[in-house]
């Protein structure tokens, strides 16, 4: 249920007085940041000492910040801005291991991502993911999650139906149903990160 729409978070950030705006972006994007830091090497307190920074950073350099579509997204913008702040730690990141949808994924991986690396783009995949599945769970019932969950980590449809004791034209229904949300979801989130659209409050 929509309440009212606001200007895209990025926009409200712009005005360094609104701190309500900052509090937000910090807590929407502290999981991003502090993971992609986690995988390059640094310790939990480096981590959260990296975050701060790049907040400071963001606080002087947000304002001037134009949207280029065809060149870039925010999501390259912020990894810039990270990655100067890590450059020092380099190391060989780790593998992700959350298991994504191959369709859901292809939503969010994009062109123009080659001057960011293997790490930061699968931590900015599954930052959105981690959102969209948040309120894909306050749409649908938890055995049709269980049984998508099932699906992602390997399972045949046939295995699932046999498991959660139904059809496998129900499994299908539930994995096309899920899909579509999560792809929905990801899209409108993605709009709203590059200035695009309004977000729901």
């Amino acid at each position: 249920m929509h309440a009212h729409t606001r200007p895209s978070l990025l926009l409200r950030v712009r005005n360094s007085e609104d701190q309500e705006a900052w509090r937000e972006f910090d807590e929407l994007y502290r999981d991003l940041i502090l993971g992609y830091c986690r995988r390059r090497g640094l310790q939990r307190a480096d981590a959260e000492d990296i975050r701060q920074l790049v907040m400071l950073s963001l606080a002087q350099a947000i304002r001037g910040f134009a949207y280029d579509r065809e060149r870039g997204r925010f999501r390259s913008y912020l990894f810039r801005i990270v990655h100067n702040s890590i450059n020092r730690n380099f190391l060989r990141p780790k593998r992700a291991d959350l298991h994504l949808d191959t369709e859901v994924q292809a939503v969010l991986e994009a062109p123009g991502s080659r001057d960011m690396d293997a790490a930061w783009e699968d931590e900015w995949v599954q930052h959105h993911y981690r959102r969209a599945m948040q309120r894909v769970q306050d749409t649908f019932e938890k055995p049709s999650l269980d049984q998508f969950q099932r699906l992602l980590d390997g399972a045949s449809v046939p295995e699932v139906a046999r498991e959660f004791r139904t059809s496998e034209q129900a499994v299908h229904k539930v994995k096309q149903r899920v899909r579509r949300r999560l792809k929905e979801s990801i899209e409108q989130q993605v709009s709203q990160e590059e200035g695009g659209g309004s977000e729901e409050a």
